[in-house]
């Protein structure tokens, strides 16, 4: 399973696609996957995030999702964001046209 993000990261989020439409999607406090960032539970800390790895594993035993990984996130009064470019495009979409697909949804992304 690849990590985007630093080793020193505090906050990290969980994220696959859905193997059913390749949708990204984010694992929830209550393990569900959700297309929304803002639903994702939040590690505080390795050994969260490594929590977090193993509770998606039961999903993609039974092939819900592919590929999990850990990358980091921020917290403001926005909510959750996303820490680096790569994420924030995979969970708003392709960047030809804002305002088409999940960014034209999204506030303050690609804006």
């Amino acid at each position: 399973m690849a990590q985007h993000s630093r080793k020193g990261a505090q906050f990290q989020a969980l994220t696959a696609n859905r193997l059913a439409d390749g949708i990204v999607v984010y694992l929830t406090a209550d393990d569900r996957w959700s297309e929304s960032l803002q639903e994702a539970d939040v590690a505080d800390g390795k050994a969260d995030g490594e929590a977090l790895l193993a509770r998606a594993q039961a999903t993609v035993a039974t092939n819900i999702v592919v590929e999990p990984y850990l990358f980091e996130v921020t917290r403001d009064e926005d909510g959750i964001r996303a820490a680096s470019v790569r994420e924030t495009i995979r969970q708003a979409g392709p960047t030809v046209r804002l305002d088409l697909g999940k960014q034209a949804e999204l506030p303050g992304v690609h804006r």
